[in-house]
């Protein structure tokens, strides 16, 4: 039997249910490993003595045959994710210390279905970020590094803690949320899977909010099959959040090997684009000829509005989240700064409460929805976003699934691109196009840089059409059959 922490989900419940290791076993393993990884930085909160209660339980559970389809599974939690009475502060000082009083819907749906929490995952400051170097509790250091260099690289973002404690075996699988590329671009930089469902697949309730119209919560794993595996228990409908969406939910790890023949893949020339890497086109063309030689059926594409995508996101979602971060003003919840009134408290604690991307996000939000500004920037914006949506409408007609690269390069150095937002927002600039339209889209490693980093690509699907997503994810995996593993696993 390989070394517990090398199991994927499907092999490690296929273990737990012959009784070949206990879920104890399994969990303290999963322990030791994140113990071993504290320098990466990656939980801000470690909760493994209630990890291990939980896995006894869940050994009773397993032995008495009432099991759930989770049973035993170690998992981490991006620190967004509200979790009752456990450090829940989305890596802000602002929240720093907050323990809520009640539990996310996509959390509780873990532990009912038997999962384990081994701690709350590091992560951008209010998912703010494409590197997760704004938490309030410091960077998180890739597992992965260069070839015969000694650099410390971003795990990407906002979900870097999560891709990262995935990547190093510090946890079995994790939850992220994606609000522009942050589950899809970290698990291109970690080598591992990232799957964002459709807009309103997965509850909102609960989760600490960004931009309200964007968030989207989804599983992080180190195979296609192990994503379907945990949407499975995370997607679903609820009457607590307004923009659930109330479809059936279907049985996504079935028939996940059947192939792509006949499947029509669209390739949008809008995301040739100036600057790209050759090691990314490279990969770009591999994924293309392994879809062909599968008998799919390959289709050039247009999606003309991409090139406003950014643009577009960075106007809308800082709206969003100046509205959704004004309730942190002091008074009721988060840090509290004396002032000579109550206008100084608000403008003392929310100063020295967020970060300088929070800030400026904050910023650009209330400019764009401030009067004068309202119309020119916000309302047009939203009109870009319904062509942008109407764009892959119209290629889906046409295509099934969509094929592009998750983002422009592979994972860099700790503190590169800091003094230029633009840059920086410009990792985004694959995924955030399907963020816009709320469609579903997976993150696949697929192959390594030059130096010996991941890459990713990505398929975007069809509203709610989460099954055509993996299947041809899992088509991905299988044509790659990507099996490096992170150097800081490898010693070296």
């Amino acid at each position: 039997m390989n070394k517990l922490t090398d199991l994927t989900i499907a092999r490690a419940l296929s273990g737990l249910k012959s009784k070949e290791f206990s879920a104890t076993e399994l969990t303290k393993a999963y322990i030791s490993s994140a113990e071993a990884s504290r320098e990466l930085n990656i939980y801000v909160e470690e909760t493994f003595d209630v990890a291990l209660q939980r896995a006894t339980l869940s050994d009773k559970k397993l032995k008495s045959g009432d099991a759930g389809s989770l049973e035993g599974i170690p998992v981490a939690v991006k620190d967004l994710f509200c979790t009752r009475g456990i450090h829940s502060a989305a890596c802000s000082k602002v929240l720093n210390g907050f323990k809520p009083p009640y539990e996310s819907a996509v959390t509780e749906k873990l532990w009912d279905s038997g999962a384990i929490l081994l701690g709350k995952a590091n992560m951008d400051e209010f998912a703010m970020g494409s590197s997760n170097t704004t938490s309030y509790y410091g960077s998180v250091t890739n597992p992965w590094s260069p070839k015969g260099a000694v650099k410390k690289l971003v795990p990407g973002g906002s979900s870097g803690g999560s891709a990262a404690a995935v990547s190093a075996r510090a946890a079995l699988a994790a939850t992220g949320t994606d609000t522009g590329g942050s589950i899809r671009q970290p698990a291109s930089f970690c080598g591992v899977v990232g799957l964002k469902p459709t807009y309103g697949r997965c509850s909102r309730w609960g989760i600490i909010a960004f931009a309200s119209s964007l968030d989207q919560a989804g599983p992080i794993t180190r195979t296609v099959e192990d994503a379907a595996l945990m949407l499975n228990v995370m997607a679903g409908y609820d009457p607590k959040d307004s923009t659930s969406v109330n479809k059936p939910v279907p049985n996504y790890a079935l028939n996940l090997n059947q192939g792509v023949k006949g499947l029509r893949v669209g390739i949008p020339g809008e995301y040739q684009m100036d600057g790209m890497s050759p090691e990314i086109k490279q990969l770009w063309d591999k994924g293309i000829e392994w879809f062909k030689n599968g008998g799919a059926e390959v289709k050039d594409i247009s999606l003309p509005h991409t090139k406003y995508a950014l643009p577009t996101y960075y106007i809308v979602a800082p709206a969003e989240a100046s509205s959704n971060l004004a309730r942190y003003d002091g008074v009721r919840f988060g840090l509290r700064k004396s002032g000579d009134d109550l206008q100084d408290m608000y403008s003392k604690s929310r100063a020295e409460g967020f970060g300088e991307e929070v800030k400026r996000r904050v910023l650009i939000g209330t400019y764009v929805l401030s009067a004068g500004y309202y119309d020119a920037y916000y309302l047009q914006a939203q009109r870009v976003r319904t062509r942008i949506a109407e764009d892959f409408k119209q290629a889906f007609s046409n295509v099934d699934v969509i094929l592009t690269p998750t983002a422009p390069s592979a994972a860099f150095e700790v503190g590169a691109n800091m003094d230029d937002p633009i840059s920086m927002y410009l990792n985004d600039i694959f995924t955030v196009p399907a963020s816009l339209a709320g469609l579903p889209g997976i993150s696949v490693p697929a192959g390594l840089s030059s130096e010996g980093l991941p890459l990713g690509l990505q398929i975007i699907g069809e509203p709610f059409n989460e099954h055509n997503v993996l299947i041809s994810g899992q088509f991905i995996e299988t044509a790659a059959n990507f099996d490096s593993l992170p150097q800081y696993i490898c010693g070296g």
